[in-house]
C-alpha cells in the first residue's frame, strides 16, 4: 500500500507529539514493506518543494513564506504555492490512502484535492485544532480553560485579538467573528470527506461529538508506546528495582509552558521537608520566560535535567517513584503518563481531560484536582510518607497499547477504508 501522511509541521524543525508520531508510524509502516511518505509546511522564506529520505519514508518539504500566527491562520482559507506543491506530491506519490495528522497552517483545500483524485482519506484528532482555532482550548486573554465556541464564537474572536495583540480591544471581538464561523464551516466540510476520523482517547471522541461531530464516524485508537531497552527498566508493571537508600522522587517530563502546570507542581513540592528530589525535563528554550520562572520558584531538591531523548526518558523513568503530569489544559492523550505506565511508575495527574481517563485513582495513580498547590502537595507527602502506597500503585500499572500493536489495528483501520473505496481487497488487508 502507499500511505501519505498530511502534517502541518515535522522534524527536525519541530519536535512534538504530534511530529514524533507521525515519525513512528510510518517508519513502522515503511518496516513493513509498504510505501510511506510525509508531506508537511517548513517555515522557510521564499518558495520551494524539497524531498528527502528519512529511514525509508519519503518526506517532502513545502515552503511559502515563513508564517506568522495571522499567516497560519488565513492560510486554512487558502494557499496557492502550497496546493500547487501538493499536487505535485500527490503526481510523485500516487498514494492509495492519505492519511491526515494535523492541517494548521496548511489549506483545507489539500483535501478537496484528495477528494477529487478519489483518494480515501483517514483523520487523526490529536488536539481540538479542527473547532478550536487556537487548537488547546486555553484562552489567549487570561490563560483559561474553555470548553469551545459558545456564543457564536465571541469568546473566540475576542480569543483571536489577543492572539493577534490585541487584547485590549475586546469590545471589538464580534469583528472575527464571521472569518471564525466561515472557517468552522470549511473544517467541518473538510472533515466530512474523511472516510475514517480516529480520537486517541474517549474523552477526545466525546468532546467532539458535543461539539456536532457524528460519534458514530469517530474510532477511539489509543497511540501506542515504543517501550525502551535500557537496562534495568521494569519489564513487568508492578516489579521495581530496589532502592532502599534512595531518596522519594518525583518527575516531570513534558512540555514547559504554562498550561502544563509545572509551576503548580513546584509551589507544591516545596512545601515537602527535605529528602525528597523533584525531576524535571524539558526544553527550556520553547518558553524562557516561563522556564526563568520556573528557576526562580525552584527551591534545593528541584533539578532540571534539560531535554530528555527518548533513551534518557526511559533511564529517567528507570530512576523515580512516580510522574507527575499536573496539566492545566484539557490532554489529549498524554504520552509520559502512559510510558510512565510502561516502565511500572505510577502517576499523579489533574483529574482533567484526557487524564482522569488515563489514570485509575487510587489503582495506577491519583487524581488532583487541576492548579490546586495544597491537594497536590498533599498527595505528594502521602506518598513520600507511605511507601505503601506506592507500591500497592505500582502494582496496579497495567501494560499500555504498545507501537506494534496500534500499527496492527491502524493497518486494520487503513484496509478497511481502501477496501470500502475500491471495492477489491488489498494486500494489506491479508498481512
Amino acid at each position: 500500500m502507499r500511505v501519505l501522511y498530511l502534517v502541518h509541521q515535522y522534524l527536525p524543525e519541530h519536535v512534538g507529539g504530534t511530529e514524533l508520531y507521525t515519525q513512528s508510524v510510518a517508519r513502522a509502516l515503511a518496516d513493513s514493506g509498504h510505501q510511506v511518505g510525509i508531506f508537511y509546511r517548513r517555515s522557510a522564506d521564499g518558495v520551494g518543494l524539497a524531498r528527502r529520505n528519512d529511514d525509508g519514508v519519503a518526506v517532502w518539504a513545502a515552503w511559502a513564506s515563513a508564517p506568522s500566527p495571522t499567516r497560519r491562520f488565513l492560510a486554512t482559507f487558502g494557499d496557492p504555492p502550497i496546493q500547487r506543491a501538493f499536487q505535485e506530491v500527490l503526481d510523485q506519490a500516487r498514494p492509495d490512502l492519505v492519511h491526515v495528522q494535523h492541517l494548521m497552517g496548511l489549506p483545507a483545500q489539500l483535501l478537496g484535492a484528495v477528494s477529487r483524485r478519489h483518494i480515501p482519506m483517514v483523520v487523526t484528532l490529536h488536539d481540538y485544532w479542527w473547532i478550536c482555532a487556537n487548537a488547546q482550548l486555553v484562552t489567549n486573554y487570561d490563560q483559561t480553560v474553555c470548553r469551545g465556541p459558545a456564543a457564536g464564537w465571541l469568546n473566540c474572536g475576542r480569543c483571536a485579538l489577543a492572539r493577534g495583540g490585541a487584547g485590549r480591544l475586546w469590545p471589538a471581538a464580534p469583528g472575527p467573528m464571521p472569518l471564525l464561523a466561515w472557517r468552522e464551516r470549511i473544517l467541518r466540510g473538510a472533515l466530512s470527506r474523511a472516510a475514517r476520523i480516529i480520537a486517541p482517547t474517549r474523552f477526545v471522541k466525546d468532546w467532539y461529538a458535543e461539539h456536532g461531530l457524528a460519534a458514530d464516524r469517530i474510532e477511539v485508537l489509543p497511540h501506542g508506546i515504543t517501550r525502551s531497552n535500557v537496562p534495568g527498566t521494569c519489564e513487568v508493571p508492578g516489579t521495581w528495582p530496589d532502592r532502599p537508600s534512595a531518596p522519594f522522587r518525583i518527575a516531570y517530563i513534558g512540555g514547559l509552558s504554562w498550561q502544563k502546570g509545572v509551576h503548580v507542581l513546584i509551589e507544591a513540592f516545596n512545601h515537602l521537608p527535605p529528602g525528597a528530589e523533584l525531576w524535571i525535563g524539558g526544553d527550556e528554550s520553547f518558553d524562557p520566560t516561563y522556564a526563568r520562572s520556573l528557576h526562580t520558584r525552584a527551591r534545593p531538591g528541584v533539578i532540571f535535567l534539560g531535554a530528555l531523548s527518548h533513551t534518557q526518558v526511559w533511564e529517567t523513568l528507570r530512576q523515580v517513584d512516580a510522574v507527575a503530569v499536573p496539566s492545566l489544559w484539557y490532554e489529549t492523550f498524554s504520552l509520559i503518563a502512559h510510558e510512565a505506565f510502561a516502565a511500572g511508575v505510577p502517576v499523579v495527574a489533574s483529574r482533567l481531560g484526557a487524564l482522569a481517563e488515563a489514570v485509575r485513582d487510587d489503582v495506577d495513580g491519583l487524581l488532583v484536582p487541576p492548579g490546586d498547590v495544597d491537594a497536590w502537595r498533599a498527595v505528594l507527602q502521602r506518598l513520600m510518607d507511605d511507601p505503601a502506597t506506592l507500591a500497592r500503585l505500582r502494582a496496579g500499572v497495567q501494560r499500555p497499547l504498545e507501537l506494534a500493536q496500534h500499527i496492527q489495528r491502524l493497518s486494520d483501520i487503513y484496509a478497511q477504508v481502501v477496501v470500502g473505496a475500491s471495492g477489491s481487497e488489498h494486500p494489506i488487508a491479508r498481512s
